[in-house]
């Protein structure tokens, strides 16, 4: 086998996995979506990564108008998931915060998530793991962090 062909059929591999790690998200985001959009939840994830953050630069990361955006914070603030703080440094400025209820959704979409993976690797050979375990590591190091746009689509 030459090394293109190992490289197809790595990647060939990685779309397949890829496949059922989205199915793994996709379940275990049913629960988040009965009580909020999968925008609204884009808005959870971010303010659960990066803490509270001004309107107009969640919109910016969120990449929405700040207009648009600010019909979804009032959903968000009326559902008791995100709250609006004033800016000390900014009388103008209006900060979203994640209250409990928002950080416990976020919580338990990633438990689940978690709960799931745990599944399918138990049922995996121990030395398969262990190979899966340093393969994608090295995969992550290859890949970098990934943009925050890019995991916002999926709610990740």
């Amino acid at each position: 086998m030459t090394s293109a062909d190992s490289r197809e059929d790595a990647a060939e591999a990685t779309v397949t996995a890829s496949r059922a790690l989205l199915g793994i998200i996709a379940r275990s985001m049913v629960p988040a979506l009965e009580q909020v959009s999968l925008p609204q939840f884009r808005v959870l994830v971010v303010l659960a990564s990066a803490g509270p953050l001004r309107m107009g630069a969640l919109a910016e990361r969120l990449g929405v108008n700040v207009s648009t955006f600010s019909r979804m914070a009032d959903r968000l603030v009326l559902g008791g998931r995100v709250r609006r703080e004033g800016n000390p440094d900014s009388r103008r400025e209006v900060i979203l915060a994640l209250t409990d209820s928002g950080h416990e959704l976020v919580r338990s979409v990633t438990d689940q998530r978690r709960t799931l993976i745990a599944e399918v690797l138990a049922r995996m050979d121990p030395g398969d793991r262990d190979t899966l375990n340093d393969s994608l590591r090295a995969f992550d190091r290859a890949a970098g962090e990934p943009a925050v746009a890019d995991l916002l689509i999926l709610g990740l």
